[in-house]
């Protein structure tokens, strides 16, 4: 756990994002508890061998992006973006939040930082 990552969303999130973000980085704190969190280019990443995730906050909501999420299995349809490498979940509220999902694809990012 790093006060770095906790200070991130008190603040740079906005209010009403705020408990979401929280929930994304309870969820990380427990399915990854080896992965180092800290802030890179500005935003907070969960690191194994390389980055497995990130999550970015805007006006609009949050995105919470995997790394090599291109590659994944989306059983959920919740994978967005045009990359050929990352792709992420966005959240606006904790109505988003989808645990089995995300954890379904943290699962993956753990798998795909194995290979």
């Amino acid at each position: 756990m790093t006060a770095e990552v906790d200070a991130f969303i008190a603040e740079r999130i906005l209010p009403e994002y705020r408990p979401a973000a929280q929930k994304i980085v309870a969820l990380m704190r427990d399915a990854v508890p080896d992965a180092r969190e800290g802030i890179s280019y500005g935003i907070p990443m969960w690191k194994l061998t390389r980055g497995i995730a990130v999550l970015n906050a805007s006006k609009g909501g949050l995105t919470f992006a995997f790394s090599r999420g291109a590659h994944f299995e989306d059983r959920f349809g919740l994978l967005e973006g045009v990359g050929k490498v990352s792709k992420n979940v966005r959240l606006e509220s904790v109505a988003d939040f989808n645990e089995p999902a995300l954890r379904y694809y943290i699962a993956q990012a753990i798998e795909h930082d194995r290979r």
